[in-house]
């Protein structure tokens, strides 16, 4: 069979290759012309799939390597008998380890501790819960709203979108983008007072409303209109990043393994591929942290295997390189591939690395 796929996604040649013939497309550039013979079209959110592109095709199978799918309209593919497959919950460690490291940054640059702060999780679904329990973890006050889940589930720990406004010194988004229903995230909030997260989709927070809104700190991962910023909001932005937050290296080839898996329940063939991870860069680190504060402590290890402030620099020395930083992303290992000899450190500053998933000795 044929397979068109966007080379942003890891080890496909080495998952796909025994299923057909690979072509390589960059997302932006897939069309109706590329995909046309394909019978397995594998693409990241950058590539808008409907009618447009598929109609006339011999696609029937389509995988996103993400776990949004706001840019693949599933109704039609529903309607012309086209399997569709996402990697929901791939990187949502991912994602989650982004915002302790910006959290932590902003921390110092704001010179406030975190265990001081209420945090608000908007969205408790794979990423969302995670930030909860690293945030919790980190001594924070949390917050939850998930109005979804709080339907479904009764649980009494969720609270209004209002309470996340009125209470929490921070808030973070971890929706889907949803332009209608009852849960409408398209522009769900404008922010008026404290410190703003935003690592889910752009359209979430109306970027305009941002340009003038008084906030003590603003991150952002991710853009309205993106990869096209809106001007001067780059220089709104405490820390700016290009859409990478769930883009560590495990992530990615969690979203790799599980289209994989499903394209191979489509097709009918039982899965023979099993990735094969490269030792971490830091997979070993001995840090002296006596007489630190806990949160100072964390600081400096976590950047030391995930530098977020790099990824800020490399974005505002290149915005127009929106899509070739992501391409070109370097390889960046989630926690738990990292041991840690400590010398000196304090019992709770054991319990919130291990809960972060270091591996002490």
């Amino acid at each position: 069979m044929k397979i068109v796929a966007d080379p942003n996604i890891p080890y496909i040649r080495e998952a796909f290759g025994p299923l057909g013939e690979i072509a390589f497309v960059p997302g932006r550039q897939m069309n109706a012309v590329a995909v046309r013979d394909a019978e397995l079209l594998l693409v990241r959110s950058v590539t808008p799939v409907n009618a447009a592109l598929l109609d006339g095709s011999l696609v029937r199978f389509v995988a996103t390597a993400t776990i949004g799918f706001d840019h693949v309209d599933t109704r039609y593919l529903e309607l012309r008998g086209i399997s569709f497959a996402t990697a929901a919950g791939s990187n949502a460690n991912s994602v989650a380890e982004y915002v302790v490291a910006a959290l932590l940054e902003l921390a110092k640059r704001k010179r406030f501790r975190l265990r001081d702060k209420a945090l608000g999780v908007v969205g408790v679904g794979n990423v969302g819960s995670k930030v909860v329990r690293y945030a919790e973890a980190l001594g924070m006050r949390v917050l939850q709203n998930d109005p979804p889940r709080q339907r479904a589930e009764g649980l009494t720990c969720f609270v209004s979108l209002d309470r996340i406004v009125a209470e929490a010194d921070i808030v973070t988004f971890h929706v889907p983008l949803t332009k209608s229903g009852t849960d409408a995230t398209f522009h769900m909030l404008e922010p008026r007072r404290g410190i703003i997260i935003n690592s889910s989709r752009g359209a979430v927070l109306d970027n305009k409303t941002l340009l003038t809104a008084k906030l003590d700190a603003l991150v952002l991962d991710v853009w309205e209109g993106e990869p096209n910023l809106l001007p001067g909001l780059l220089e709104k932005v405490d820390i700016a990043t290009p859409h990478i937050a769930g883009y560590s290296f495990d992530g990615k080839v969690n979203g790799t393994r599980m289209i994989y898996e499903a394209a191979c329940k489509c097709s009918g063939i039982v899965p023979a591929w099993q990735p094969q991870l490269p030792p971490a860069p830091v997979s070993h680190m001995e840090a002296r942290v006596e007489g630190m504060d806990d949160e100072d402590a964390l600081r400096g290890i976590i950047r030391k295997v995930y530098d977020i402030t790099a990824d800020d620099a490399a974005l505002r020395a290149n915005p127009k390189q929106f899509d070739k930083l992501r391409a070109d992303y370097p390889v960046r290992r989630e926690f738990f591939n990292t041991t840690l000899t400590l010398r000196d450190a304090s019992d709770s500053l054991r319990r919130k690395l291990g809960a972060l998933g270091f591996r002490l000795l």
